[in-house]
């Protein structure tokens, strides 16, 4: 088990190093087999992990939840209506008490400030699970998928076409990090913030990588080995929806822009998908998709977080 992340927040990717980053997707290709192999895990045994739901997900409970069970460990949940975050009760208050009860707290949330204060104020592993700024437990099972079809992450190219949102702000320091280049083709007004821009393009100097942000997605797309999209409207942006499918209608990702990418290209998506909207069924449900791995490789990489970072 590793010394330097026991004990250790993941709010961020670029709280990581390469290193780490690797360690992370390595032995959650490890539990992967081993699990698949029918060996079970007990590096959790009796411990507990907190989980926070402002927002509800089916992906992200299921893989921490059934992730926590299989490492022998218990998740709990709580949702908005369990707790008072925000609404009476501190955020500090908060993480002290359930510091007090738990081994580890995996939040999702709507403000990146409250992962970052419960990470402050409590004495225990924060994960963030999702927040406005960024969802890196989502990148390292994205990564951890693009390392299985492609053998190397280093040297290939990542298009993400659609909204700068916060899974582009993890996949941009994720790919600074590792080596690998990366295009993003967004409308205008809808880029990635320029603080995560510059700290991807900081990430891959170091590493002969390249980091464009383009408003053309035939450009973006253009010889990559792996397409990515997220919804175009996320959850609190509902009342902006009908203004977003008319702005990112041309991001559409569909067989045509698929052609512009490398024949051996995957397609990659979080889910849910809009399917219709931010990409079609042809591509969605095409040899080419591998968004069904990528959903299953959440448990793994989410199991390697938590045994990481809460393990003995």
């Amino acid at each position: 088990m590793s010394v330097k992340l026991k004990g250790r927040d993941l709010l961020s990717i670029a709280d990581l190093t390469e290193e780490e980053f690797w360690e992370l997707l390595e032995f959650a290709k490890l539990l992967k087999l081993e699990t698949l192999a029918g060996k079970r895990h007990e590096y959790l045994k009796g411990k507990t992990l907190a989980m926070i739901f402002q927002k509800p997900s089916t992906r992200t409970r299921v893989a921490f939840e059934v992730g926590m069970y299989q490492l022998g460990g218990y998740a709990l949940y709580l949702s908005s209506n369990d707790m008072q975050l925000r609404r009476g009760e501190t955020i500090a208050d908060t993480a002290r008490v359930l510091s007090r009860f738990v081994d580890g707290i995996m939040a999702r949330v709507f403000d990146h400030r409250d992962v970052v204060d419960l990470a402050k104020y409590g004495s225990v592993p924060v994960i963030n699970g999702l927040s406005d700024e960024e969802h890196p437990s989502q990148v390292l099972a994205d990564f951890l998928t693009i390392w299985e079809k492609f053998g190397t992450l280093k040297g290939l190219k990542l298009a993400y076409v659609g909204d700068g949102n916060n899974v582009a702000h993890s996949l941009l320091l994720a790919a600074g990090l590792v080596g690998m280049d990366i295009a993003v083709a967004t409308p205008q007004g809808y880029e990635p913030k320029s603080f995560y821009v510059e700290k991807a393009k900081e990430l891959a100097a170091r590493h002969g990588s390249s980091v464009q942000v383009l408003r053309d997605p035939v450009e973006a797309v253009t010889g990559a080995n792996a397409v990515y999209t997220d919804v175009w409207a996320s959850m609190g942006q509902e009342a902006e929806h009908e203004e977003r499918l008319k702005i990112f209608k041309p991001y559409q990702v569909n067989p045509e822009l698929m052609s512009h990418a490398d024949k051996n290209a995957i397609f990659l998506h979080c889910l849910p998908a809009h399917r219709g909207e931010e990409v079609v069924d042809e591509v969605a449900d095409s040899p080419q998709s591998a968004i069904f791995d990528e959903a299953e490789n959440r448990l793994h990489a989410h199991k390697a977080i938590l045994a990481l970072l809460m393990g003995d």
